[in-house]
């Protein structure tokens, strides 16, 4: 019998302000906001770029990225990226800030860091082959 394949993960982000991260992410890093709730008060929301989705919540709590939790944890989400060079170039032609530069890591990885409008830190990239 072959498993069954789970085809992506999403991450959840409590956020400050939700219609602020939806922009940073589909202004900034290109992503498609795919669903927010309806109505005035935007609290949820969704954001897809590719297979990445990213969902976005205010519940009235501030966000607290894992670096705030613990040092030695500096990544919210790992986004896998065939070409990460390519896209540090597009992030880097809107001038979206990186906090660690696109390198090839001492863990075996090529990719970025970045941290979105509410601190959250993600890295795209990719095993080195």
């Amino acid at each position: 019998m072959t498993q069954p394949e789970i085809s992506s993960i999403s991450p959840f982000f409590i956020v400050q302000n939700v219609s602020g991260a939806l922009a940073f992410y589909r202004d900034r890093l290109g992503f498609e906001v795919t669903f927010q709730n309806p109505g005035d008060d935007v609290f949820f929301g969704i954001v897809r770029r590719g297979g990445a989705m990213i969902m976005v919540k205010d519940v009235g709590v501030d966000p607290l990225p894992n670096y705030r939790r613990e040092p030695g944890a500096r990544w919210d989400a790992y986004l896998y990226v065939p070409d990460p060079d390519a896209l540090a170039a597009e992030f880097a032609s809107r001038n979206v800030e990186f906090s660690e530069p696109l390198k090839d890591t001492h863990d075996g990885l090529r990719g970025f860091e970045l941290k979105d409008s509410d601190g959250y830190v993600l890295f795209f990239g990719r095993p080195r082959s």
